[in-house]
């Protein structure tokens, strides 16, 4: 696995080169990819000249987002859906198969049944078209109980339910986006990640709970760095997904107001070396 800077999670809007350079300067091995801008260059120029820039800057291309409104109406779904090969296509030239979306863990309009129908029936043709193209899909559940308050129907908010959706997709390139917040807030255990194995997971975001309050009390919107408070065990969650052999892309994830108050450059920095430290304390390689 290698660390991986997602820039747009750390608020920041920077083109390309800039993110590299912000990637490189902060000890980042890979840059996850802001697909709509890739795609931009590559047809204004080549999927060479985007290969040639990440080359020259030493940086793995990292994850991406599902670029289809799934939850969407039916229009624009099939849209993004029609646009979704271009994507696929320009991530298996770079050699980024890490594809994720989140599960919202609510509906107000469907019960659990029908919801999990909805899902199969709007993702499955997805994960088929990226399976197609030597992509996976990660799907991130969200633990937090206070986000699940005062909606009609509870859904999808932990790490069996994800891989139960991914089984019913039946494509076989599903797992999970594996956040360590969701993970806490969710009651799951070291035991639960040391179950899995490295196909089970596609992507990992790393960051730290608000001190304070516990798992049930938690805001999702509220977070912090990667080991800055020690209310999640982030080094034995390093540790444990680790052990799976997963050799996917690791990023922070931390919806900060302290770090978004920081310039972009010194955001990026406090992520790097908050992940750096945690890895070093789990002895990631």
């Amino acid at each position: 696995m290698f660390r991986s800077l997602n820039a747009r999670a750390l608020g920041i809007s920077a083109p390309l080169d800039d993110a590299l350079t912000m990637a490189r300067s902060n000890n980042f091995a890979g840059l996850d990819l802001v697909m709509p801008e890739l795609l931009e260059i590559a047809a204004q120029s080549s999927v060479l000249e985007i290969k040639d820039r990440f080359a020259a800057a030493e940086i793995r291309p990292g994850a991406w987002s599902l670029p289809v409104s799934f939850r969407s109406d039916e229009a624009t779904y099939q849209a993004d859906l029609a646009e979704l090969p271009r994507a696929a296509a320009l991530a298996q030239a770079l050699g980024t198969p890490w594809c994720s979306t989140v599960i919202m863990p609510f509906s107000d309009e469907r019960d659990y049944a029908a919801n999990l129908a909805f899902h199969v029936a709007r993702l499955r043709p997805a994960a088929q078209i990226l399976s197609d193209y030597g992509c996976r899909l990660g799907l991130e559940f969200i633990g937090p109980r206070t986000l699940r308050a005062g909606h009609t129907y509870p859904f999808i908010s932990t790490i069996e339910g994800a891989l139960d959706l991914g089984a019913a997709l039946g494509t076989g390139n599903v797992g999970l986006l594996l956040d360590a917040f969701h993970w806490y807030t969710s009651h799951a255990s070291l035991g639960d990640i040391q179950r899995l194995v490295a196909h089970d997971i596609v992507y990992v975001h790393m960051n730290d709970a608000v001190p304070g309050r516990g798992a049930d009390q938690q805001l999702d919107q509220e977070r912090d760095l990667p080991g800055a408070t020690g209310v999640i065990d982030i080094v034995s969650f390093l540790q444990a997904v680790a052990g799976t052999n997963f050799d996917g892309p690791v990023a922070v994830e931390p919806f900060n107001a302290a770090v978004l108050a920081l310039e972009p450059t010194a955001r990026a920095r406090v992520a790097g070396e908050s992940l750096a430290r945690v890895w070093a304390q789990a002895d990631c390689p």
